[in-house]
């Protein structure tokens, strides 16, 4: 197993109660729901390859669910630098990428909930871009739906190759 995929695993297993027997919990609840993060944890030698040395937190969804409901409209914020911010939070070297990608989904699908439900003011998900400005396939409505919401908040979303990007996203990107 290669460092990078032990630090999947790791982080995926880091994540108690996305599901738990016999039961069926809503997104809120995926959101809110597991008390054993954030956790912070030693890099270990396997992983140092690809992160260095130090500690790697395991960032909670809903302090990920945070920092994205704090993106106002016409500005944009990257998973990468959503990492930066909760490792510098957590004193950590590093932030889980595995753990960070599926808080913004859990995220994002709860937000989809609330509006199912009639809440006017969600979490603004589809402002929130993969690190290299990439729509994320994963989110509800997939690349269609966050390009209609992205393009109603004036930006311009482009096709390279296989991947839909905001044009010029880093001139968008708030800064805090």
């Amino acid at each position: 197993m290669t460092g990078y995929a032990l630090t999947l695993l790791l982080c995926a297993l880091s994540y108690e109660g996305v599901k738990m027997a016999g039961q069926k919990r809503t997104w809120r609840d995926k959101l809110y729901g597991n008390g054993s993060l954030p956790k912070i944890e030693p890099i270990t030698e396997k992983m140092s390859k690809k992160w260095g040395r130090g500690t790697m937190v395991t960032p909670a969804p809903a302090e990920v669910d945070e920092i994205m409901w704090m993106v106002p409209q016409g500005k944009l914020i990257t998973i990468g630098r959503i990492q930066e911010m909760i490792a510098k939070k957590h004193e950590a070297d590093v932030t889980c990428p595995v753990m960070t990608g599926m808080s913004a989904w859990i995220a994002a699908q709860a937000a989809a909930d609330d509006e199912a439900e009639g809440r006017n003011k969600v979490t603004p998900y589809w402002r929130t871009l993969k690190t290299d400005g990439e729509l994320n396939p994963k989110y509800p409505g997939g690349i269609e739906g966050q390009k209609a919401r992205l393009e109603a908040e004036g930006h311009r979303v482009v096709r390279k190759g296989n991947k839909h990007i905001v044009h010029n996203y880093e001139g968008a990107l708030v800064v805090w």
